[in-house]
């Protein structure tokens, strides 16, 4: 989108100079009523005082005043104090303050179809006061509808987990901090049109939805079970090994091929077993 703005900065007169000429036609307008001289300039003194009242403006920290005459644009006033400006002038207040806007949960669908529930914090504030005023129409709306768009083409463009998906480089649930410069470069494309800055943006909720969150919580159960067993195999098969080689260097006993297999079969129950082995006493030989 093009970055063109028709903002205008103005620089007013000082409103502090205008009080003290307001101040000085009050005081000769009341003068020739007190004297009953120069009726008519009088009044036109007090016309005068009115217009002067009329022009005075008082932009607060943080917020502009956006000015327009008879539907033409004539500048905005970014600068806090009190000031002067035409008295026919319409005068539309905009905040530039930093705000924050929380999505609601939205229910999208992953890069593998799977729905997912997320929400979003976006820290933004108004850069340009002309484009948020005349380029859209009530740009907090705006924001809002822009946001939601992002935050579904996020979620469209990334798997939920690397379970699901195990070739993604990134995904929503591992990868934060590319995840949310995603997002902030989506919605910054968005609301360029208003003439709004974003600020920061990041996810604040993400989850499978109701209704596949149980299964995807087996899985993931599942997959941890089986890592598990993996790590306690490669252990036992490691202490078997061991086992063996000390018998064999400190001669303790003399094993053939068949009694190793009888060992390492049991030593493999017993350290590979989800219960306590219990002790066999064998009073025979291994063969009966």
């Amino acid at each position: 989108m093009s970055a063109f703005t028709a903002e205008k900065i103005r620089k007013p007169i000082n409103g502090y100079s205008i009080l003290l000429l307001m101040a000085v036609v009050v005081f000769l307008a009341f003068l020739m009523f007190a004297t009953q001289t120069a009726i008519p300039l009088a009044i036109v003194l007090w016309v005068l005082f009115l217009l002067l009242a009329r022009g005075l403006v008082a932009v607060q920290p943080n917020t502009a005043k956006v000015l327009v005459l008879f539907g033409d644009y004539k500048g905005t006033v970014q600068e806090s104090g009190l000031f002067w400006v035409n008295p026919f002038y319409q005068r539309l207040t905009v905040s530039v303050r930093a705000r924050n806007f929380e999505s609601e949960q939205l229910k999208v669908n992953d890069r593998m179809g799977n729905p997912v529930l997320i929400s979003v914090i976006l820290v933004w504030r108004v850069k340009d006061t002309y484009k948020a005023s005349f380029e859209v129409d009530q740009y907090e709306n705006f924001i809002k509808v822009q946001t939601d768009s992002a935050v579904r083409k996020l979620a469209a463009s990334y798997s939920y987990d690397h379970y699901e998906d195990e070739r993604a480089e990134v995904t929503l649930s591992t990868n934060f901090d590319e995840v949310n410069a995603t997002l902030e470069r989506e919605t910054a494309e968005r609301l360029v049109i208003a003439g709004i800055e974003v600020v920061e943006a990041r996810i604040t909720h993400l989850s499978y939805a109701p209704e596949i969150a149980g299964v995807m919580l087996k899985r993931q159960q599942a997959s941890a079970v089986v890592a598990a067993r993996h790590k306690i195999v490669e252990g036992a098969v490691g202490m078997v090994e061991a086992a063996l080689h000390l018998l064999s260097s400190k001669q303790i006993i003399e094993l053939d091929e068949e009694k190793k297999a009888a060992m390492v079969s049991n030593l493999m129950v017993v350290l590979c077993g989800d219960r306590e082995s219990q002790p066999v006493l064998n009073t025979g030989t291994l063969n009966h």
